[in-house]
């Protein structure tokens, strides 16, 4: 065996235990973009510094009874990026083109979340199929801002208006503007805020996301970090107020979470605004989605009907 194989391996691989790309069922995907982010930049550190993050926390799930050592996981790297938008969102589209054909579940770790509209382009061919669910103190559904009618504050408009997914759902939401709402009423674009998910409780809002979800073949989860608080994560590009816990977040995802998942992103993490705390929140979460999708995976979640 050459001694380049043998005594050198890249040491930030996500979690630390990683598969050949043959035997994953996972594959984790760095975007480091943050182009057309308005209030603070950064995010394209996002995906380093979950993985670090990912090395240094225990990786048992108590929600799931599941080891993210035992996973089969495969971390590809990060996206080589363009500073031109579109071309980013193309090779972002081609690649997880490529491991959706290689029938791989892709785990994309951002960058700022526009991405998410070039891993839906991805998922193309399934998208009337599909429902997506983004995590989000935003709705990101305006028509444009500052200028752009491609950045993180438009992106949920374009993937809507192009792509026309079965159905988006945004679970969150506490910062919008009166022209997002009207559009998401005329578009059906159903949103739960963070207010009534205190009000009602994870438990009633999983249950209500898994009625809506029924009919959908495939599911993809986006997870904007800012959905929580800026208490638990002081280092997002937007940081908004009055956010949900991070266990109400686990508890929602652990009730959506199921062998329809295509596949998820984690984003919007600018880590030089804190010292670690948001992205250990980011690699946790990543963690639990994927302790979670494996156990349903497996079998080992009987839904009741």
């Amino acid at each position: 065996m050459s001694h380049h194989k043998l005594f050198v391996s890249q040491s930030n691989v996500f979690s630390g235990f990683q598969k050949p790309f043959e035997k994953a069922d996972y594959i984790i995907l760095g975007v480091p973009f943050d182009v057309t982010s308005t209030y603070r930049s950064g995010a394209r550190f996002g995906p380093n510094a979950i993985r670090q993050a990912s090395l240094n926390i225990e990786t048992y799930s108590f929600r799931t009874g599941i080891d993210v050592e035992d996973l089969k996981l495969h971390d590809l790297g990060d996206l080589h990026i363009s500073t031109d938008t579109e071309k980013t969102l193309e090779r972002i589209e081609m690649v997880i083109k490529d491991l959706l054909e290689a029938e791989k579940i892709p785990v994309t770790i951002g960058g700022e979340h526009t991405i998410t509209l070039g891993i839906v382009k991805g998922l193309e061919d399934k998208a009337s199929k599909t429902a997506i669910v983004s995590f989000d103190a935003h709705l990101d559904l305006r028509n444009e801002f500052m200028g752009l009618k491609l950045s993180h504050t438009t992106f949920m408009r374009r993937i809507n208006e192009k792509l026309k997914p079965g159905k988006i759902i945004e679970v969150g939401t506490r910062a919008v503007c009166k022209d997002e709402l009207d559009y998401a009423k005329k578009a059906g674009i159903e949103f739960f805020t963070a207010q009534q998910i205190r009000k009602e409780g994870s438990q009633r809002i999983a249950e209500q996301l898994r009625e809506k979800l029924a009919r959908y073949r495939n599911v993809y989860l986006s997870i904007d970090m800012d959905v929580l608080d800026p208490a638990y994560v002081p280092a997002v590009q937007n940081p908004e107020p009055e956010g949900i816990e991070t266990h109400t977040l686990f508890d929602i995802l652990y009730g959506v979470c199921d062998k329809r998942v295509a596949g998820f992103d984690v984003v919007e993490i600018a880590p030089n605004y804190d010292h670690g705390t948001t992205a250990i929140q980011g690699a946790k979460t990543i963690f639990e989605i994927l302790c979670c999708l494996e156990k349903s995976r497996k079998g080992g979640t009987k839904r009741k009907k």
